[in-house]
């Protein structure tokens, strides 16, 4: 009796699982990949690579076979750093709550399935960068080597400035996007880079105050861990502050996207300023990191929409 209600209970589950195991298999790969990272990369890719258009005078119908590699290219280079950046963090993973449910510590996915995931969509996605522009692969191998073994073999785990060295890779995108109309590289694509180098340490730093408890656990020395939120808040106020000049290199597209990319980065020195007063650094970090999500997404929608008509 007891063998027979053990085999229709199996039963009953196999036939409800499927779905189920499926849907938390795409979970577990999504969040593998990050997928979070991997789109805002995205977005910054074509901004770059709609920018290169719009200075080189070049149709978007005369490159769409560049833009659909780039694009993939970019998100698998992407990809595969992060899934290498998961394998690799697994040993401290499992002590801070954000990241304890991941493949790697649940087992949903085998390590050996990992590494080879991390390896194969970085290798495939050089390939592809390649043959769309060797310079765009040199910028996709800068950006993953900066990650992989730059950020989180080397730094991550040592210094402070572990912020600072993975912003490296993170500003790489748009270069990417850009070599693959133009391999020469317009002193904007620098301005680009910049702007996303200096855009991602507010960003994580302020991630950081959020999850200090979790990074101190992991004795992960971010900034906040090791030097406490008043010195990081400073960092923070200042790398804002350092963004205020870069809408102007864009001058060309037009007095509006000017005074509209000026008062978004206006707006988020002013709210970084009021952590110098806040009661509740929780509180006011979660209203930086959301405004740095915010700005990014409306900085480069005012691009493609101040730059529509002279590409079409």
């Amino acid at each position: 009796m007891n063998e027979s209600r053990t085999v229709q209970t199996s039963s009953s589950q196999l036939m409800d699982s499927p779905s189920t195991g499926v849907k938390a298999l795409w979970t577990d790969f999504l969040a593998l990949i990050k997928i979070g990272i991997v789109n805002s990369n995205l977005m910054t890719a074509f901004a770059g690579f709609w920018l290169a258009l719009y200075y080189t005078n070049q149709t978007f119908s005369s490159n769409w076979l560049a833009f659909v590699g780039m694009m993939a290219g970019t998100a698998l280079v992407i990809a595969g750093g992060c899934v290498i950046n998961n394998y690799y963090d697994r040993d401290i993973d499992h002590l801070m709550s954000r990241t304890k449910g991941r493949a790697t510590i649940t087992g949903t996915i085998p390590l050996k399935v990992v590494l080879a995931m991390g390896i194969g969509f970085s290798a495939i996605g050089m390939i592809i960068l390649f043959f769309v522009s060797p310079v765009a692969a040199v910028f996709g191998f800068f950006g993953w080597f900066v990650y992989v073994f730059l950020y989180t073999m080397w730094s991550k785990r040592k210094y402070t400035i572990n912020t600072v060295v993975g912003c490296f890779s993170g500003a790489a995108p748009p270069l990417i996007g850009w070599a693959a109309v133009d391999s020469t590289l317009h002193p904007v694509a620098l301005v680009l880079f910049l702007i996303m180098f200096l855009w991602q340490i507010p960003h994580f730093l302020s991630l950081a105050i959020m999850k200090k408890e979790d990074y101190s656990i992991a004795n992960v020395p971010m900034l906040p861990v090791v030097y406490g939120n008043k010195i990081t808040k400073r960092q923070i106020f200042i790398y804002t502050i350092c963004l205020l000049p870069l809408p102007f290199y864009f001058f060309s597209l037009g007095i509006i996207f000017m005074v509209f990319s000026t008062l978004l980065t206006l707006g988020w020195v002013i709210l970084a300023f009021t952590g110098f007063r806040t009661k509740d650094d929780d509180k006011w970090a979660k209203r930086m990191f959301i405004y740095s999500l915010n700005y990014l997404t409306l900085f480069f929608i005012g691009i493609v929409i101040a730059t529509i008509p002279p590409i079409f």
